[in-house]
């Protein structure tokens, strides 16, 4: 009986030096981390047409940075109510002029610019209608495929080319009712053959290379439109918008460049 109750006091003593043990490696670890919190992680409001580069982005972010950050896709203007009303959101990557619309809205923080976004002609692969410029979509009998004004920035500034060079009405006869609202729709129907020829966003054309050709055409639109990455100043995580907006002066251009964004 004498061992028995030795042999449980001796189990009950080792029992509390190993309880107390464990508080004490929480307690430094939780100490540690009150001294070093991890980094705050930022919601990024990203345009759909900037997902490659700003995945990309993000990667070599996380990776040399250390800091934590997520990408939430939508168009540009399904983002903005949420700015306008300042309620989601650390960042916001968009282009003209929707950096306007934020600035007007007291949501801008600080904007970075990365590259442009500009209308590029794209036909089928090895270019068999030998199509050269603009005017071209215009030829009798083409198939063409255009970003709806109604929904698009790139069909707004492609409409009024059209009107300015007044060839609008016999281009419209090649479009039919192929009037789309992404542009990635776009870059479909000219790779499967359903059109010979589309206009784009440069960067979304950049994704379809291994499908369609881009022809290199004059820039002759009257509006740049520029690309940026903006630090939203309802954000409660500013020091984590800050670093990373430093981030992205360093990296953003060449990254947005390597996808095509250049004008």
């Amino acid at each position: 009986m004498q061992n028995t109750v030795s042999l449980g006091s001796a189990a009950l003593v080792a029992m509390l030096i190993l309880s107390v043990g464990d508080f004490s490696s929480r307690d430094c670890l939780l100490a540690a981390e009150a001294e070093n919190p991890p980094a705050a992680e930022i919601e990024i409001l990203c345009g759909t047409s900037f997902r490659p580069p700003m995945e990309k982005l993000l990667k070599r972010y996380r990776k040399e940075a250390g800091s934590r950050a997520v990408l939430a896709f939508g168009g540009s203007e399904d983002h903005l109510p949420k700015v306008k009303l300042k309620s989601i959101g650390d960042v916001y990557v968009s282009h003209t002029p929707y950096m306007k619309y934020t600035k007007d809205a007291g949501a801008l923080l600080r904007e970075v610019q990365v590259g442009f976004l500009a209308p590029v002609l794209v036909v089928n692969k090895g270019n068999p209608k030998k199509l050269k410029r603009f005017e071209d979509l215009a030829r009798p009998g083409l198939k063409v495929v255009l970003p709806n004004p109604k929904y698009s920035t790139c069909g707004e500034m492609v409409f009024k080319l059209l009107q300015k060079k007044q060839i609008k009405e016999a281009v419209m006869k090649n479009v039919g009712n192929d009037l789309v609202k992404h542009h990635a729709t776009v870059g479909n129907h000219v790779k499967i053959g359903a059109r010979e020829a589309g206009i784009m966003w440069n960067g979304v054309a950049h994704n379809f290379r291994d499908a369609v050709e881009i022809v290199r055409i004059p820039y002759e639109f009257d509006n740049t439109i520029r690309v940026s990455v903006m630090g939203l100043s309802y954000s409660k995580k500013q020091e984590a918008v800050q670093k990373f907006l430093d981030f992205v002066e360093k990296h953003g251009k060449k990254t947005f460049a390597e996808f095509g964004y250049v004008k």
